[in-house]
């Protein structure tokens, strides 16, 4: 009975296929962009937090939060209104830039200049059951950890939880997703994610149990927040790509290299199985040839022979006969020249070992070529354009678009930007850019023209490694020379050594040289 419940688990498993986990870097990287929003009441003596929630960043200096958690400012002009980032040293006062309380929801603008690091929405509706994510800045954490005034208005990173989208039961007054992802007080405004940290949703309100908080919550529809967004003129980052893991592509491309290797194999035995025939009827020929010639090389010698023994009995019978001498030792000559030329005729006759190398010699090139791929040196190169392959990209945050980009056999791209070449032939080029907190790694391969982008969004502490590891080196100009193209490569590790294990982002392209360059 064991073994059959254990039979009958498996084949469950089998028919239902657990969703793959979402990758933590990812919930870790959609944090940098929760923000702490507070209220604040300063009366010349004293300064204290009258309220306060959660927001999303929408650009570098504007923030999504509810409507709820700003509506103080509304009764007291007073009244301050404060973003606290979750990464860096300070935070910044804002204001009310659009205020729609029929669906909770607000747009803050920073009172300053800001270096807040935009959230990526993903549009469409949630399937129910989805594993989704809550982001924010609940107040019964701050009070179990004890933080004081001080610790509210300083960064501190937000509280992450797990949950599953419940049913597609919404809200009277608004489009709402119901969802276990737990929230308190002080989570208001903040985002609901996907796996890929993607908005899918703004915290609203949860149900209450004994006037405590349960364990059903309600997020404001990405469908709403887009439109509230139109409104504004706003226009936030977007991603409608699936949401897989980077296993998914992994195994993907794990079976891609598989089938591919299955179609080489078979490939070359087909291609040995063509040469063998080839070789059967090359050696048949070659068998029949050569068994001719040797026939005729035989009976060429007999027949000369025949002549040479007529021709000496000819010189004999002159010189019985008392002829003249010239033609007795004529046709003695012609005699010793048909010997010689019976003997060629035998000696030169082909061996039965000949047939072996005339049927190699018989085989056409096709047959004999190799059935690897072949490696005619052409390269990728010049004036390209290079489309994304949506089936080997995982696009979680960024547009994903197409790219044109120039590249030359030395590893110049667009004639500005040196790449630096790795053993494997592949060229490579890392980007630690100042504004933006995202290390791309940039390859190319010239033999297959594929592109590739993989992308690390960090944390600030880590940028700003990766930047002080970039400032130690200066890239060479594209005319500089193979040392300092080795150099280069050098100088990019001590920045790949501070990267996680695996990218968030890796964009495929295939590269094409541009009809316009032809």
């Amino acid at each position: 009975m064991t073994r059959l419940i254990l039979a009958i688990a498996v084949l469950l498993t089998a028919l239902h296929p657990t969703a793959a986990q979402a990758d933590q870097a990812d919930i870790n990287a959609a944090a940098r962009s929760v923000v702490r929003v507070v209220v604040v009441a300063d009366d010349g003596d004293t300064v204290e937090i009258v309220g306060h929630g959660s927001g999303i960043v929408v650009s570098r200096d504007l923030v999504l939060t509810n409507a709820h958690v700003i509506a103080p400012l509304a009764e007291d002009s007073d009244l301050r209104l404060g973003v606290i980032p979750s990464q860096g040293k300070t935070g910044y006062f804002a204001r009310v830039q659009r205020f729609a309380p029929r669906v909770d929801l607000a747009l803050i603008k920073l009172t300053e200049e800001g270096r807040l690091v935009p959230m990526t929405f993903t549009p469409g509706a949630v399937p129910d059951g989805a594993e989704v994510f809550a982001i924010g800045y609940p107040a019964n954490v701050d009070i179990a950890q004890g933080l004081d005034f001080g610790d509210l208005i300083s960064p501190i990173s937000p509280v992450k939880t797990r949950g599953n989208v419940s049913g597609g039961r919404s809200s009277k007054r608004f489009e709402t997703i119901l969802h276990t992802a737990a929230i308190g007080g002080g989570n208001s405004g903040g985002p609901l994610v996907d796996g890929c940290g993607r908005v899918i949703g703004v915290n609203s309100f949860g149900t209450l149990s004994d006037g405590s908080d349960s364990e059903f919550f309600f997020a404001v529809s990405v469908r709403e927040v887009l439109e509230f967004l139109r409104e504004a003129d706003v226009q936030p980052r977007l991603s409608s790509a699936p949401c897989r893991s980077l296993e998914d592509f992994d195994e993907d491309e794990a079976e891609r290299a598989a089938a591919a290797e299955r179609r080489r194999d078979a490939a070359r035995r087909a291609a040995e199985s063509e040469r063998t025939r080839a070789m059967i009827r090359a050696e048949r020929r070659a068998q029949l040839e050569v068994m001719a010639e040797r026939e005729n090389g035989m009976a060429l010698a007999a027949v000369l022979l025949l002549l040479a023994f007529a021709a000496g009995g000819g010189s004999a019978w002159l010189v019985a006969s008392g002829a003249k001498r010239e033609y007795a030792i004529g046709a003695g000559a012609a005699s010793a020249f048909l010997v010689l030329g019976s003997l060629l005729a035998w000696f030169s006759r082909p061996e039965i070992t000949d047939i072996e190398a005339r049927a190699e010699a018989m085989l056409p090139e096709s047959a004999g070529a190799s059935a690897e791929e072949p490696e005619d040196g052409t390269i990728v190169a010049g004036d390209l354009i290079c489309t994304l392959d949506p089936a080997r990209s995982r696009v979680t945050v960024s547009g994903g678009g197409d790219l044109a980009f120039a590249w030359a056999e030395d590893g110049c791209v667009s004639e500005r930007t040196q790449y630096a070449r790795a053993d494997d032939g592949q060229w490579s080029r890392v980007l630690v850019p100042n504004e933006d907190d995202t290390v791309a790694v940039n390859r190319y391969d010239p033999d297959t023209g594929i592109f590739l982008t993989e992308r690390y969004l960090l944390p600030l502490s880590t940028m700003q490694q990766a930047r002080e590891a970039r400032g130690e080196y200066s890239a060479p100009k594209c005319d500089a020379g193979e040392d300092k193209v080795l150099e280069l490569g050098s100088n990019q590790q001590t920045i790949l050594d501070l990267l996680p294990a695996r990218p968030n982002e890796r964009l495929v392209y295939r590269c094409e040289v541009s009809a316009a360059a032809d």
